[in-house]
């Protein structure tokens, strides 16, 4: 049984207890883990909360170390319990029987889940990330949202959950207008001069969605003196959105070629999709109409007849009542009649939970090169029907977007609550993150030119309107680069093939760990070599650690020992027993302990909605592995059955590791 069985089983048995001998139903029975393996393997603080209870109740004062003596009474009668010891004012210290719960586990593996599988009847979660607008190359920010979406999604999956991925697209949107207002206005280019440009593009080894970041910052500059330039954005910007016209067809071809870069970038970081949904029919398939009429219908929002908000529909929202920074943000059409973001992300969270009645026609768009598929959202039936998944229509839904927009994602919530409350504000979450920046010396690293000033701050923030920032790809090729050196340093002897291999994998590892090992709400500083280093917290040290303990094994093999054989002496459970007894018991105990305790940490980072807490575990496990590692002599440690415990112990080390580092979506390369 996992740890997370066992702290069931007892959590069952102390409120069976709590309910035979005091008459108190506890509902909830907190479990902690103790700092040190000999100070017990779970600790549970209820004798307090009982106590409290017991005198709400009956008005009867109980000593919690008499109601903690009680308690031990019944959970020291299961066999895998060594044994309970009451702590302190009655805290009730757990210890497993460490030789059987090592026999049990041996098999079992860290965390069977995590080979990202989902259960079919499983309630659906949907997760929106990425979503970047398609009028240039992805950016490092991206990258972060990506990475925390991804990751997330595959820490839900790795739950038993059932989990659809969704890219929004804002093909409509003002960013997409103002490339179109460059290539029409500035370039004087149509449609069949941008498709032979994408071709010579192509051919010269270039990519659309680089030359589109360069041509967005230039018509930045140029409405700064050109009011009749800016003037033509909101032409362009209402031609798209009404559709069919030559205008809207150039639109489209420019944001398609974007979203196709965008996922090749992302596919580098092994980041995929299951549904790319375009505003284009939010609006063109009457999404937003609906979700208006059901509003209104409901009185969920009114019409302003007066003020500064006179005919626009607003959502009336207590919350941020008269900050001006968020006021804009409760209107949802505004007096011109043109809806709003926070409008048209009304209706789309209405149709990802299931709620608007409508559904889009799909196409699909993409595959990767193992055969998935990525479908898109179309205005038209394409023929498809039979073979198209069923997209949206989720339990939950989460939005990874960055903490700028967390007053829109309020609003969003409360009207979706409001037009259905038995989903309520629980079925929408917003995951948001702060802002990526780089170190001065990254600046420099990528070519930007850092003055005295800049350097003496502790980071550097970027602009895509001005041009100023870091493109996705260009940071991993850097990433890789750099990787490479390191490889050629340590396997010069390797194929070239392969050392390119590994430095992408050391490459891909640095930029998620380091995106994922903080917080949230953290504002990131990337430093190149800071990410890529093999010392401290760090993804190649996370690698490396599962690395060398992959070599353990291909040294037993080529030694001809087998897994197996080691396996099946761990059932003397009398000599293993003996084994934890020893002087250097509790140290491999706590590795073993700390281990198993993946499944729980998986727990613990879907329901904290914060992926770092994995990252941090796979930190913390790696260093405790090298640690084991260099106090004890695995492969020629001469008592048979330590030995045994030993491999066996650093068998479960290394499935846990790359279980984790998998669902971070990190591989553990060949050698490094």
């Amino acid at each position: 049984m996992t740890i997370l069985q066992l702290q069931e089983i007892l959590r069952e048995k102390i409120r069976q207890t709590a309910l035979e001998h005091f008459k108190v139903e506890l509902e909830q029975i907190v479990s902690e883990v103790p700092p040190k393996t000999d100070l017990g393997d779970l600790a549970f603080p209820v004798a307090f909360e009982l106590a409290k209870q017991i005198k709400v109740q009956t008005g009867d004062k109980q000593n919690p170390r008499s109601i903690a003596e009680i308690l031990k009474n019944a959970i020291e009668k299961f066999d895998f319990v060594a044994r309970v010891d009451v702590a302190g004012p009655g805290y009730l210290n757990v210890y497993f029987d460490r030789a059987m719960f090592l026999a049990e586990n041996i098999e079992a593996g860290p965390l069977p889940k995590l080979c990202l599988s989902e259960s079919v009847n499983a309630p659906k979660i949907c997760v929106e990330h990425t979503s970047v607008n398609p009028n240039k190359a992805a950016h490092i920010g991206h990258v972060r949202n990506s990475v925390l979406g991804d990751t997330f999604h595959r820490i839900l999956r790795a739950n038993g959950n059932r989990v659809e991925v969704q890219n929004y697209i804002d093909n409509t949107g003002v960013q997409v207008a103002d490339v179109v207002v460059g290539f029409i206005y500035l370039e004087k280019k149509d449609l069949a001069d941008i498709k032979a440009l994408d071709a010579r593009l192509t051919v010269e080894g270039k990519t659309f969605d680089y030359y589109c970041w360069d041509l967005y910052a230039k018509v930045g500059v140029e409405y700064q003196t050109s009011e009749t330039l800016k003037e033509k954005r909101t032409d362009i910007l209402h031609l798209i959105e009404e559709g069919g016209s030559e205008t809207a067809k150039l639109a489209d071809f420019v944001a398609t070629r974007n979203v196709e870069c965008i996922l090749a970038t992302m596919d580098r970081l092994s980041i995929r999709y299951d549904l790319l949904p375009r505003e284009s029919e939010i609006l063109h398939l009457n999404f937003w109409q609906n979700a208006f009429d059901q509003m209104k219908q409901l009185g969920v929002i009114h019409f302003e007849t007066e003020g500064k908000h006179a005919g626009c529909w607003v959502m009336p929202f207590e919350s941020h009542s008269g900050n001006e920074e968020h006021e804009t943000d409760k209107i949802l059409v505004r007096s011109n009649g043109t809806v709003t973001y926070t409008g048209k992300d009304i209706a789309y969270q209405m149709w990802k939970l299931g709620l608007l009645g409508l559904d889009f026609y799909y196409d699909r768009f993409y595959r990767y090169d193992d055969g998935k598929e990525v479908w898109i959202t179309s205005a038209e039936n394409s023929n498809n029907a039979g073979s198209i998944p069923a997209f949206g229509g989720g339990s939950t839904v989460y939005n990874v977007i960055d903490s700028r927009q967390s007053y829109p994602q309020e609003v969003v919530k409360k009207g979706v609550a409001a037009i259905a409350p038995d989903k309520g504000e629980q079925a929408s979450i917003h995951l948001s993150y702060e802002m990526v920046a780089l170190s001065p010396a990254a600046a420099e690293e990528l070519g930007f030119e850092v003055s005295e000033e800049d350097r003496t701050r502790p980071f550097i923030e970027m602009s895509g309107r001005k041009g100023l920032g870091v493109k996705a790809d260009d940071l991993i090729t850097r990433l890789e680069e750099n990787a490479l050196v390191e490889v050629e340093t340590r396997h010069a002897e390797l194929p070239d093939e392969e050392k390119k291999f590994i430095a992408h994998q050391l490459a891909v590892g640095a930029l998620r760990y380091f995106l994922l090992k903080f917080t949230r709400n953290t504002i990131i500083v990337f430093d190149f070599k800071e990410a890529l280093s093999f010392e401290g917290e760090t993804g190649a040290f996370c690698q490396y650690s599962a690395v060398r303990a992959n070599s353990i094994f291909r040294k037993l093999e080529e030694r001809g020992e087998t897994l197996h054989a080691f396996r099946s002496m761990i059932n003397e459970l009398k000599e293993v027993s003996a084994v934890f007894a020893s002087e250097s018991g509790n140290d491999i105990w706590s590795l073993v302990s700390l281990a198993s305790r993946l499944e729980e940490t998986v727990h613990q980072a879907a329901a904290q909605n914060e992926p770092a807490i994995l990252a941090k575990y796979a930190f913390h496990l790696a260093k405790a592995f090298n640690l084991f590692y260099h106090h004890h002599k695995i492969l020629t440690e001469e008592n048979t059955v330590k030995r045994a415990v030993l491999v066996v112990t650093a068998d479960i080390a290394r499935r846990s590791l790359t279980a984790a580092l998998n669902t971070m979506g990190i591989e553990v390369p060949a050698r490094m």
